[in-house]
């Protein structure tokens, strides 16, 4: 926002109470109400104005607090931003990122704690980015922002408590770029968000008993480092994803059937999704905690497979 005055901040509570989760703390003060503007609860008034604003010249970041109330306005998302572009030929671009509270382990019950990043990857049109720690956040917000097409950023709610290095001055990442988190050579683990750092934890059990896994930190859904994840595959062998997304249709199956079409020869062994039931989520702690793919849950799996 200090680089480029197009930037603004649109959303519930972003401006006066800095934002429901305090992450946009300051920008109001900083700033002023023109370019930080506080909604009414309404996610089709946020993003309508949002991508108004993105047609006639400026670069707007819109928040929709829980990622779950994109149903509200998914038609909005589907339909109009991510169509708009390609419908005009290319003469109107929509440079508009979308940020949004993703994912459960913090006790917000089934309507406030899915992961969505599935339903974004099916649409042609979206980029979909979700960061796992506090620098990247900063550096992938940075590209995203950059981008003359619409970003959805799912960030992590773990995120928002979490603290992390972030070196000083500007950081700039490439969107679709895929970071290997821990190098290994007798499985690859897939993960994104909040999974790595259970998937890293996991990789951690498994070493102590003689097997080397290599995280692969996805970060970013559309467009989908391939190269890096296939790469993987083909020192290691096999594959695994680490999913909070519901089993069915979730984004590990559409890589699995990418790496099943394309390094069938490299598998020494099916491909293995580790994910949340098709369930919602529960309300009870105990159950939450159950159905989430846990460290153990990943490094038993892994395991289990190489020994079969």
């Amino acid at each position: 926002m200090r680089r480029d005055e197009r930037v603004v901040m649109i959303g519930e509570d972003v401006a006066g109470a800095g934002g429901v989760f305090k992450t946009t703390v300051g920008l109001l003060d900083e700033f002023g109400p023109k370019r930080v503007i506080d909604t009414p609860i309404s996610e089709q008034a946020i993003l309508g104005a949002a991508m108004g604003a993105a047609m006639t010249g400026l670069r707007p970041v819109a928040e929709i607090m829980f990622s779950d109330f994109f149903a509200v306005c998914w038609d909005i998302v589907v339909n109009e931003i991510a169509k708009t572009r390609y419908m005009t030929n290319g003469q109107i671009t929509i440079p508009l990122v979308i940020k949004t509270g993703n994912g459960g382990g913090l006790r917000f019950g089934a309507q406030h704690s899915q992961a969505i990043e599935n339903w974004a990857m099916a649409v042609p049109g979206l980029k979909v980015v979700t960061p796992s720690t506090p620098r990247d956040v900063v550096g992938l917000m940075a590209a995203a922002v950059r981008s003359d097409d619409p970003v959805l950023f799912f960030e992590h709610k773990g995120l928002y408590s979490m603290k992390g290095e972030v070196p000083d001055g500007e950081i700039i990442d490439e969107l679709g770029t895929a970071v290997v988190r821990r190098a290994g050579t007798d499985a690859t683990i897939l993960s994104l968000g909040l999974t790595v750092g259970r998937a890293l934890d996991a990789a951690g059990q498994l070493a102590e008993r003689g097997i080397q896994a290599e995280v692969i930190d996805v970060r970013s859904l559309v467009p989908l480092d391939t190269r890096t994840i296939l790469g993987s595959l083909a020192k290691t062998g096999r594959l695994f994803t680490v999913e909070e997304n519901p089993r069915l249709l979730g984004w590990g199956a559409e890589i699995a059937s990418i790496a099943a079409e394309e390094c069938f020869w490299d598998l020494d062994g099916p491909i293995q999704r580790i994910t949340t039931p098709h369930i919602p989520l529960p309300s009870a702690d105990s159950l939450e905690d159950l159905v989430l793919p846990s460290a153990d849950v990943v490094a038993t799996a892994v395991e289990k497979a190489l020994q079969s």
